[in-house]
C-alpha cells in the first residue's frame, strides 16, 4: 500500500542572500521521494487558525496572520514577515494535523515539513512561528482520539517551545534528545531530557536512545510524535554531534520498530538538517521516510 506524505513547498517565501535558513531542501525532498516511487505526495492544506489557538495565544496568532508582530518578534523568529510566510506557515501544520489523521488510519503519517519545536505560545524562535506538534496534540485531544501523547524530539537543538507549552500537563511526555552545547542556549526542562556532549557518535548515542524509548514505552502513549531532525549527522555544520548516515537509519528504526510492536499511531515531522552539501540532508531526510515504510508495511 502506497503512504501519503503532505508537503507545503509550494509555498515560497523571500529570504535575503546568505540566510541560514535551508529552504531548497523541502522541495529536494519531496522529489526524491516522489521518485522513489513509494509514496503519493499531497499537498498540506491549509490548518484554520482556530486549530491553531489551541496551543497558542490567539493575540499572537492574528497579529503574525495580519503581519502586525514587532520587529524584535520576527527576528528571533529569524524570518521577514510575508504573506508567502503565512501560506506556508499554516500548510506546514495543516501537514502535521493530516498525518495525524493518517496514523490513526494507517499506522504512521508524515509530514515533509513541520516539527517547530522553538514555538511557543505566545511567540516564536530558531524558524519556528506555530509549534505542529502541540497544535496536533490539542486537536487529537478534542477529537478524543488519544488523551496521552509523547513527542519523540531527537534533533540536535533541545525542543524549547514544546516543553514550556506542555510543562504542566502530565498526560502529553515531552521528551528531547540534544547536543548539550547547542542551540538553545537557555534550555526549558522537558520530562525527560537527554544532553548530548559535542562528538558523540553511533554507538553512544545509540545506548542513550534505548533507554529513552524504554520510558516511552512505560508511558504507554496513546499517539507518538517523532520530531525526526536529522542535523546530528557529522556532517551537519550546526550540529556537533558524529552520527554517520547509517547511524542515523538505525536511530529512526528503533523509534519505528517501539510504535509498532506497541501498535501505537506514530506521526513523522521533519526537524533540522544543514548539511553541507545540502544533498545530504535531503538524503538523510528521505531515509527516515523509506524506513518508515519499511517497518510499516
Amino acid at each position: 500500500m502506497r503512504r501519503r506524505l503532505y508537503y507545503c513547498d509550494q509555498h515560497s517565501f523571500p529570504l535575503p542572500p546568505g540566510h541560514r535558513f535551508p529552504a531548497a531542501k523541502y522541495r529536494l525532498l519531496r522529489e526524491a521521494l516522489s521518485a522513489s516511487g513509494v509514496f503519493d505526495l499531497c499537498e498540506a492544506p491549509p490548518a484554520h487558525p482556530a486549530l491553531i489557538e489551541l496551543a497558542h495565544d490567539p493575540a499572537y496568532v492574528r497579529a503574525f496572520m495580519e503581519g502586525r508582530l514587532e520587529a524584535a518578534v520576527m527576528r528571533r523568529i529569524g524570518f521577514p514577515w510575508s504573506p508567502g510566510l503565512v501560506a506556508r506557515t499554516l500548510a506546514s501544520v495543516g501537514g502535521t494535523l493530516a498525518a495525524a489523521a493518517d496514523a490513526f488510519l494507517f499506522g504512521f503519517g508524515g509530514n515533509l515539513a513541520g516539527g517547530t519545536h522553538h514555538a511557543f505560545y505566545s511567540e516564536g524562535s530558531g524558524f519556528c512561528i506555530f509549534n505542529d506538534l502541540a497544535v496536533a496534540v490539542h486537536v487529537l485531544r478534542c477529537q478524543g482520539r488519544a488523551g496521552r501523547a509523547a513527542i519523540v524530539d531527537l534533533d540536535v537543538h533541545q525542543g524549547d517551545g514544546t516543553a514550556a507549552i506542555f510543562e504542566n500537563d502530565p498526560a502529553v511526555l515531552t521528551t528531547s534528545m540534544h547536543g548539550r552545547n547547542n542551540f538553545p542556549f537557555r534550555k526549558r526542562s522537558s520530562r525527560i531530557d537527554v544532553a548530548l556532549p559535542d562528538g558523540t557518535g553511533d554507538e553512544e548515542y545509540l545506548a542513550a536512545l534505548d533507554e529513552l524509548l524504554s520510558r516511552v514505552k512505560e508511558f504507554a502513549p496513546e499517539v507518538v510524535f517523532y520530531q525526526s531532525g536529522v542535523d546530528g549527522l557529522a556532517t551537519d555544520r550546526l550540529g556537533r554531534l558524529a552520527l554517520t548516515p547509517a547511524g542515523l537509519r538505525e536511530r529512526d528504526r528503533r523509534v519505528f520498530q517501539i510504535c509498532r510492536a506497541g501498535s501505537i499511531p506514530l506521526v513523522i515531522t521533519l526537524g533540522g538538517g544543514y548539511s553541507e552539501p545540502i544533498a545530504l540532508t535531503v538524503e538523510a531526510h528521505a531515509g527516515t521516510f523509506l524506513t518508515a515504510a519499511e517497518e510499516f508495511r
